[in-house]
């Protein structure tokens, strides 16, 4: 029976990996955001789905971006860096402070995302996991008990709806 269970189970995150991939999570953090030590981390992603219609052709295309996402109890703050699934570079921090947010909720159908209305116009939709295994699309890293700790913060002080 111990011999099938381990088919069944399905995949187990490699926790060596995912505790290297938490170490250059906090340091790219750490270097993009000004007193990045003061905030809890998990990593998500982000969709852009681009639809196209030529005629007989319909389909639509979709990018990923990968993020690493701070939130500080505090303050009140969750602040986003764009970055890759290598962890190889990042981009320009956004920040989101409660008082200056138009809208915020979790949305659970099709996917389970955090949505935040910086303003009327934009938003941003943020796709988190507890671990996925596709390190060519996504972070690799193993992360329940952040992602459990982020969702209490966010619903507790961020959700509007």
């Amino acid at each position: 029976m111990g011999l099938f269970s381990k088919f069944f189970k399905g995949p187990e995150p490699d926790m060596e990996k995912s505790a290297a991939n938490a170490k250059k999570v906090r340091a790219l953090f750490d270097q993009a955001v000004e007193h990045g030590e003061k905030y809890r981390l998990i990593v998500g992603y982000t969709e852009d789905v681009k639809r196209f219609n030529y005629g007989f052709v319909h389909g639509s295309k979709t990018q990923i971006g990968n993020l690493i996402v701070g939130w500080d109890e505090s303050d009140n703050t969750i602040v986003v860096v764009p970055t890759v699934p290598d962890l190889s570079g990042y981009g320009e921090p956004v920040y989101y402070r409660r008082e200056e947010i138009h809208k915020a909720y979790r949305n659970k159908y099709p996917t389970d995302a955090f949505i935040i209305y910086p303003d009327r116009k934009g938003y941003i939709g943020i796709n988190a996991y507890e671990w996925l295994e596709d390190e060519s699309l996504y972070i690799y890293l193993y992360q329940k008990e952040e992602l459990e700790a982020f969702t209490a913060f966010f619903q507790n002080v961020f959700s509007t709806k």
